[in-house]
């Protein structure tokens, strides 16, 4: 066996955080060395709330979490907010009690530039909200676009509709500016979007599935995940769910349950489409210099084993 891969998990939980957490924590592959926290799901202080309450759930205290930005890459504090799809506590309106631990005293960005410097090459960073810390980050020292090993992101709409408007994915939408950032930045990136996730369905059946089990994460996971399914049934007219979060988590853990493209991205950062990413698959050569020259190429999925992933998803939870 390889030495297992260290993860940070940025992460702002919400009902498919807690899943790919749980996951995270139940794949030999990877070490989960440690959550940094981001408004998305819920606000900053109340994910970071959740990611301590779901790392005692999981019996997982000595991981430790440091709190992300409460604003916007350019300072903004109108953040969306879904908690229309996740419940006012992020967690299916469950109220769980409060968290006995606490967050370090590190800042997200402050924790993931010391883990990057501590191990260079050696860590991943698995962004399942805004990617503000990550930017924040690469901002504070430059070089961590060198040290950190890889960047995989839930984000993205390649060639699909959005989720928060017909342009635009939630993760991306919520902080467009620190995207554009991240896909240019030069680091290896590897970003999972709708197009790929939209295929990767948790069915009715698969929660029943889960509820019957005795285990910890399935028990707490069927309870949770009433709000979710009740969401996707208004808002898709489907019996399911999509599995964002878990997927992206699959991917650092095997790469090969995806194939990929490789291109430059960028990022609409105002109008109608703000939050839109375009994808530039370098096959024409311009004549004139524009915005898309000499920027570096990311990778991003196409392609997706979504049946191997559900497999996967559900093994690893039903402890």
């Amino acid at each position: 066996m390889a030495e297992p891969k260290k993860i940070i998990i940025d992460t702002d939980p919400g009902i498919d955080d807690a899943m790919a957490i749980f996951l995270a924590l139940r794949s030999p592959e990877i070490n989960v060395i440690g959550l940094t926290t981001i408004y998305g799901n819920v606000y900053t202080t109340l994910a970071t709330r959740n990611a301590l309450h779901l790392l005692e759930v999981a019996g997982r205290t000595d991981i430790p979490v440091a709190e992300g930005s409460h604003v916007s890459y350019m300072k903004a504090t109108k953040l969306r907010v879904a908690d229309f799809v996740h419940g006012v506590d992020g967690l299916g309106n469950q109220n769980f009690p409060q968290p006995k631990s606490k967050p370090i005293e590190k800042s997200a960005a402050e924790y993931l530039v010391e883990q990057a410097n501590l191990y260079p090459g050696k860590i991943t960073v698995v962004a399942l909200g805004p990617l503000t810390n990550i930017a924040l980050a690469i901002k504070l020292d430059p070089a961590f676009t060198k040290n950190i090993g890889q960047i995989v992101l839930l984000g993205g709409a390649f060639a699909v509709n959005g989720n928060v408007n017909p342009a635009s994915e939630a993760n991306i939408f919520g902080d467009p500016e620190a995207a554009d950032i991240v896909f240019t930045s030069g680091a290896d990136v590897l970003a999972v979007g709708l197009n790929v996730t939209h295929q990767v369905i948790l069915k009715d059946h698969d929660r029943d599935i889960l509820a019957e089990s005795d285990g910890i994460y399935a028990k707490y996971l069927s309870k949770i995940l009433e709000f979710y399914f009740s969401y996707h049934r208004d808002a898709y007219s489907m019996k399911g769910v999509y599995l964002h979060d878990p997927t992206t988590i699959l991917a650092a853990v095997n790469p090969s349950l995806m194939t990929y493209t490789e291109g430059v991205v960028r990022v609409q950062t105002t109008g109608i489409t703000r939050g839109l990413t375009l994808f530039f698959n370098k096959q024409k050569r311009f004549n004139e210099e524009t915005e898309w020259c000499n920027k570096p190429t990311v990778k991003v999925a196409v392609t997706v084993d979504a049946t191997e992933v559900v497999k996967l998803v559900m093994e690893r939870l039903m402890y």
